[in-house]
C-alpha cells in the first residue's frame, strides 16, 4: 500500500520549464574548503591560504564547483617546479584526502575544474606539514696554542640538530640549570650563519671541571600543531673521545667463490663506546644473505658479485665516525677469448707456410696477480723456444693476455693449440681454448644470400636478416642497426649462425642492418661487414577510427574518411559500406589523402554504421561513423538553489533539474523516461514524463520528485525519447542531508514527535536533552524542579529538558541544533522572529543560553538570548528577533547548575518571518530566510484530498 501511495504521490508531482537568455549554462568557478584537522589556515590572502597541519595526520580538502555543465575536477600538486597528479580526473572527484601525511607531502595543491565554457577554474592552497624528529647532540672538540702565554686552551663544542617545520628552537641545560649566554663566562650560545635555524652549539671555551656534567638539549617548536618538545642528553666527562677502529682481516682480502666470507671490525677507542656498522661502496645495501651483527659481517656462499670495497664505521657523536675498508676479492677466470694474427709485415690475410703467426689468448681473472697461463700443442705441454715463443703481459694487467708467436710456420707446426688459464692458488676452474692451425684455417668471408639485402616484409610478421660468413675458425657475427647519416648503433646482438631474427616487426624497424665479423674467436683482421636494408609495410592509418554522428531524419550531411600514412602509399582504393550493403568504390589519387561520402537526406534506412576500407598490399585501414538519431545525455543542474526542502520528518523532496545536450542535433524531444530507485534496492520506479513543444539549448526544466523517505538516497536516471526511440540515459544520487528549508515563512515544534521536528543533539557536548511526557517518570526524576505538564498544560504533552542528576557536574552543557534554514539568496534578508517557552525553576537552575548558527564559508555562533538562576515554577515565553545572513540554526544551550535541583525545560519553539511584534528587553540579535510556499505543498495537499476520495 506504502509503496502504491509513494507512486500515485510521485506521479502528481510538478514539471516546470523555464527560459532565461542564454540558459543556464556557465564556466566553473572553484573554492577549496579544508576539514577541521588543520592547526591553522591563514586567510588574509585568499589566493595564498595556507594550510597547516601535523605530519601523520589526515589531509581533506573539498573543491565546491559551480557551473553548468557539471565541471570535470582534477587534483595537482607542484612542488620544487614539478607537477605531480593526485588521482585521475573524475566527475565527482572532488575531495582529496592524503590520510597519514608526510613532510614530503607539503606544496601547493591545485583545483581545476572545467566543462568545456570558458577558461579551466583554478584554485590552489600550500599544505605545511610539521613536524620535529628527535634532536641528535654532537661533540667535537679541539686544541689552539697561544704562543704569548704558553699555554694550552681546550674547547668542546656541543652541537644540537633537529629537523623540524616550523624551524625549531633550542635551549640548553647542564644539570638541571638553564644555560644562557649571560649565565657562565665560560659558555658560548650560537647559531651558525650557514644552517640558522637548523642547529644550535653550545660552546665550553677553556674546558673546567665544573664542565663535566650531563648536558640536554630541549627542541621546541612552541607546541604548534600539538607537538610536544623533544630533548636529547649526552654525559660529558674527561674519558671523552671520538670513535676509532681497526680491521681484524687481510686487506686485500682474498676469498674461494662458495665459502664464508667474514670481516670484522673492532673500536679501539672511543667514549661513550661507538656503535659499528659495515656498508658496500657503492651500493645502498649489503648483500642479501649477508649478516651484520655489531662489527662483523658474514656472507655465506660468496660469489664474484660479493667482490668489492666493505667499509666499516663507528659513530659516538663524538667528533667525526671513524671509517676504514677492505677489498674483498672472490676468485675466478671468466671471458676466455682468442685471436689469430697473421704475419703482420705481409700485407696478407692468410698464414702461410715461412711466415710469422701469432695465437693470442685472453682471460679476465680475480685477483689478477694469481693469473697464469701454459700452453699445449696436440695435448703435450709446449715451451718457449726460438721458433716458439711464448710472452705473457705483466701481472697487473687485467685482463690478462698470454701470446704464442710461431715463426717460420713449417707443416709439423700444423696441429691444435691450447691455451690454458688458472689461477696460482687455485679456487676456480681452469679455462682451456683450443686454438687449430692448418692448412684449412683461414680468414673470414661475409657475405648476404642472394635476393636477401632487401628485404620487405610486413608490419607484425617475424623476419629473419642472414649474413653467410665463412673461415676457419668461424667468427661471432655482430649486428647493428645503422642510423640516419651513416652512424653505426651499439651492437644489438650477437649470431653464432649469422641470422639475426626479428619477431613482431613494426614500422619503425624499416632501416639498414649491418653485420660484421668480430675481432674476438676468430682472425685478428679488418672486420667483413655486409649491409642488409629491411623495408617494413603497414597499411593505411586513417582517421577517425571510430565517430559517432548524430542526427535528425531528412537532414543532409557528409562523412569524411582521410588517409594519415601508409606503406605502400600509392594505389590505395576506398569501399563504403551501410552495414553489409556496398555504397561506392574508388581508388585515390595521389594528390588526395581523403574520400568523402554524401548523404542527400536522411531516413529511417540510414541509421546504422557507416564504413569506409582504405587498402593497400599490407592490408586495410577502416573509418567507422555510427549514424543514430538517439537524443543526446541530459545534464542534470547541480547548482539549484534549496534543492531539497523537507516539512514533515519522515520524508522530503527534491528539485529536479536538467538541460537537454544539444537539442538541436536531433529530432525533437518528445518526453522523458524517468526512473528512481533507492540505493542498496533493485526495484525501480518509472515513469514518462511529456515536453510540449520545443527544448531549447540551455532551457532548464524542472521536476519535483515527493515523498522520499529519510534519511535513503536514490538513483535518479533520466532517458530523452525522441521519434527515433530512447536517447542516452543520464544518472545521478540525491543524498539526503540536514534539512533545508528555503521556503518556509514559519517554523513551529513542540517536540510531539519523536523526530523532534529534525532537530539534533550536539555529539562534542557533555550530556543530551531529553524528550519527556509528565505521563512516565524517569527513575531519575528530582521533586522541586522541572515542569509538572508542558507548556499548554497537557500530562500527555512532550517537552525537551536537562536532567541535571548525577553524574552531571556543574558546568555540563547540553546542546541542541534546529534544522538548517537556507535564505533562497535573498540579497536583503528579512528579520525573523524566534518565539519559545522555557520552565527554570529549581534553587540549583544554571543557564539557558541560545545562540544563532551562522553556516557561510565557516561556522559561527552568537549568543542572541540568555538567563540564568530560578525563574519559578511555570512557563515563561522568551520572544528573540534575529537578522542572519545566511543559512542559519537555532541552537539551544541549558548549563547545569550547582546541584540536582536545576532541570531547564524548552517547548513550543518557532520561526516566524518579520519583526517581533512585542519584542523583550532581555533581545539580543537577529535571523532570517524562506520565500514562498513551495509547489509541492499544493500537490501534497491534492494527493491527501484525493487519497481520501479513493477511501
Amino acid at each position: 500500500m506504502m509503496g502504491s501511495v509513494f507512486g500515485f504521490l510521485w506521479l502528481l508531482a510538478g514539471f516546470l520549464r523555464g527560459v532565461s537568455g542564454q540558459g543556464v549554462y556557465a564556466p566553473p568557478t572553484v573554492r577549496i574548503v579544508h576539514s577541521a584537522q588543520a592547526c591553522h589556515v591563514e586567510e588574509e590572502r585568499y589566493s595564498e591560504r595556507v594550510y597547516t597541519i601535523r605530519e601523520g595526520g589526515t589531509l581533506e580538502l573539498q573543491c565546491l564547483i559551480t557551473g553548468h555543465p557539471r565541471p570535470q575536477i582534477g587534483w595537482t600538486k607542484t612542488a620544487g617546479g614539478a607537477s605531480e597528479r593526485q588521482g585521475d580526473s573524475s566527475l565527482f572527484n572532488d575531495t582529496l584526502r592524503i590520510e597519514n601525511i608526510n613532510r614530503h607531502q607539503g606544496g601547493r595543491y591545485y583545483c581545476k575544474a572545467e566543462n568545456g565554457l570558458g577558461s579551466p577554474a583554478i584554485r590552489s592552497i600550500r599544505v605545511d606539514v610539521y613536524y620535529l624528529d628527535e634532536p641528535q647532540i654532537s661533540v667535537h672538540h679541539s686544541v689552539g696554542e697561544t704562543k704569548e702565554h704558553f699555554y694550552f686552551e681546550r674547547t668542546v663544542f656541543l652541537r644540537c640538530v633537529a629537523n623540524s617545520n616550523p624551524p625549531v628552537h633550542y635551549s640548553w641545560r647542564r644539570g638541571r640549570d638553564l644555560l644562557t649566554q649571560s649565565s657562565d663566562t665560560g659558555v658560548e650560545i650560537y647559531e651558525p650563519l650557514f644552517t640558522q635555524g637548523e642547529t644550535k652549539i653550545l660552546k665550553l671555551k677553556n674546558l673546567r671541571p665544573q664542565d663535566y656534567a650531563d648536558y640536554t638539549c630541549i627542541a621546541s617548536i612552541r607546541s604548534v600543531c600539538g607537538i610536544r618538545d623533544k630533548s636529547a642528553h649526552f654525559r660529558l666527562d674527561n674519558r671523552t673521545a671520538p670513535p676509532s677502529i681497526k680491521l681484524l682481516m687481510d686487506d686485500p682480502l682474498v676469498v674461494n667463490p662458495g665459502e664464508t666470507l667474514t670481516l670484522v671490525c673492532v673500536a679501539s677507542a672511543g667514549d661513550p663506546p661507538p656503535t659499528l656498522s659495515w656498508m658496500k661502496h657503492g651500493e645502498e645495501e649489503l648483500p642479501q644473505r649477508g649478516v651484520s651483527s655489531g662489527g662483523t659481517l658474514t656472507v655465506p656462499a660468496v660469489t664474484t658479485d660479493d667482490g668489492g670495497i666493505y667499509i666499516c664505521e663507528a659513530f659516538n657523536n663524538v667528533g667525526n665516525p671513524a671509517k676504514k675498508s677492505v677489498s674483498v676479492l672472490v676468485r675466478g677466470l671468466r671471458k676466455g677469448r682468442f685471436w689469430i694474427t697473421p704475419d703482420p709485415y705481409h700485407n696478407d690475410d692468410n698464414i702461410q707456410i715461412g711466415r710469422e703467426v701469432k695465437i693470442s689468448c685472453q682471460v679476465e681473472a680475480t685477483p689478477p696477480e694469481e693469473l697464469q697461463f701454459s700452453w699445449l700443442k696436440n695435448g703435450r705441454p709446449l715451451r718457449s723456444s726460438e721458433r716458439m715463443v711464448i710472452t705473457h703481459t705483466d701481472a697487473d694487467v687485467s685482463p690478462g693476455t698470454t701470446n704464442l708467436d710461431i715463426i717460420d710456420l713449417k707443416f709439423t707446426d700444423f696441429g691444435t693449440y691450447t691455451c690454458v688459464a688458472s689461477l696460482r692458488s687455485g679456487g676456480s676452474p681452469d679455462i682451456s681454448i683450443d686454438v687449430n692451425i692448418s692448412s684449412t684455417t683461414v680468414p673470414p668471408e661475409l657475405s648476404v644470400p642472394r635476393g636477401r639485402s632487401h628485404l620487405i616484409t610486413q608490419e607484425g610478421d617475424t623476419v629473419d636478416l642472414q649474413c653467410l660468413v665463412s673461415g676457419k675458425p668461424k667468427p661471432i657475427i655482430l649486428w647493428s642497426r645503422v642510423e640516419e647519416g651513416g652512424a653505426t648503433a651499439a651492437t644489438m646482438a650477437e649470431s653464432y649462425d649469422g641470422v639475426l631474427r626479428i619477431n613482431n616487426v613494426s614500422r619503425d624497424m624499416s632501416g639498414a642492418y649491418r653485420c660484421h665479423t668480430s675481432q674476438y674467436n676468430g682472425f685478428n683482421v679488418k672486420p667483413r661487414q655486409a649491409l642488409i636494408t629491411l623495408v617494413v609495410q603497414y597499411p593505411p592509418v586513417v582517421e577517425p577510427v571510430s565517430m559517432e554522428i548524430r542526427q535528425a531524419l531528412g537532414r543532409a550531411f557528409s562523412l569524411t574518411c582521410r588517409l594519415l600514412r601508409a606503406h605502400p602509399a600509392r594505389l590505395l582504393h576506398y569501399e563504403w559500406k551501410l552495414g553489409s550493403r556496398l555504397l561506392t568504390v574508388g581508388e585515390l589519387s595521389e594528390q588526395s589523402d581523403d574520400t568523402v561520402y554524401h548523404v542527400r537526406a536522411l531516413n529511417r534506412e540510414g541509421y546504422g554504421e557507416y564504413t569506409c576500407d582504405i587498402t593497400n598490399e599490407a592490408g586495410a585501414g577502416r573509418c567507422s561513423f555510427m549514424v543514430t538519431g538517439k537524443a543526446y545525455a541530459p545534464e542534470f543542474y547541480y547548482d539549484t538553489y534549496g534543492a531539497l526542502w523537507q516539512n514533515r520528518p519522515r520524508v522530503y523532496g527534491f528539485k529536479l533539474q536538467w538541460t537537454q545536450m544539444d537539442p538541436g542535433g536531433v529530432d525533437r524531444v518528445l518526453a522523458y523516461r524517468l526512473g528512481i530507485r533507492q540505493v542498496g534496492q533493485s526495484r525501480w520506479w518509472e515513469q514518462e514524463i511529456p515536453i510540449e513543444g520545443t527544448v531549447h539549448k540551455g532551457e532548464l526544466l524542472t521536476y519535483n520528485l515527493t515523498e522520499l523517505v529519510t534519511p535513503e538516497s536514490y538513483l535518479v536516471r533520466l532517458t530523452p525519447i525522441t521519434r527515433y526511440g530512447e536517447g542516452d540515459a543520464t544518472e545521478r544520487i540525491i543524498t539526503y542531508r540536514a534539512p533545508v528549508n528555503p521556503h518556509l515563512r514559519q517554523f513551529q515544534c513542540g517536540f510531539e514527535d519523536e523526530a523532534l521536528c529534525l532537530f539534533t543533539q550536539d555529539k562534542s557536548d557533555e550530556f543530551d536533552w531529553t524528550r519527556h511526557s509528565s505521563t512516565t517518570r524517569d527513575t531519575k526524576y528530582t521533586s522541586n524542579t522541572g515542569p509538572s505538564a508542558d507548556h499548554s498544560g497537557s500530562k500527555q504533552g512532550f517537552f525537551m529538558y536537562i536532567e541535571t542528576s548525577r553524574p552531571r557536574l556543574q558546568g555540563d552543557k547540553a546542546r541542541l541544533f534546529s534544522p538548517t534554514f537556507d535564505l533562497d539568496n535573498k540579497s536583503n534578508s528579512p528579520p525573523y522572529c524566534l518565539t519559545f517557552y522555557y520552565h527554570m525553576y529549581g534553587k540549583h537552575i544554571g543557564t539557558l543560553n541560545v545562540f544563532l548558527r551562522l553556516k557561510g564559508s565557516t561556522v559561527t555562533d552568537t549568543s542572541v538570548w540568555s538567563l540564568s538562576g530560578n525563574q519559578g515554577n511555570r512557563w515563561r515565553q522568551a520572544t528573540v528577533n534575529i537578522h542572519p545572513s545566511s543559512a542559519f540554526q537555532i541552537v539551544m544551550e541549558g548549563v547545569r547548575g550547582s546541584g540536582v535541583e536545576g532541570d531547564i525545560a524548552i517547548d513550543d519553539v518557532t520561526i516566524e518571518e518579520g519583526e517581533c511584534k512585542d519584542p523583550p528587553p532581555n533581545n539580543l540579535r537577529s535571523l532570517a530566510p524562506p520565500s514562498s510556499p513551495p509547489i509541492w505543498q499544493l500537490f501534497f495537499t491534492l494527493c491527501l484530498a484525493l487519497i481520501g476520495q479513493q477511501r
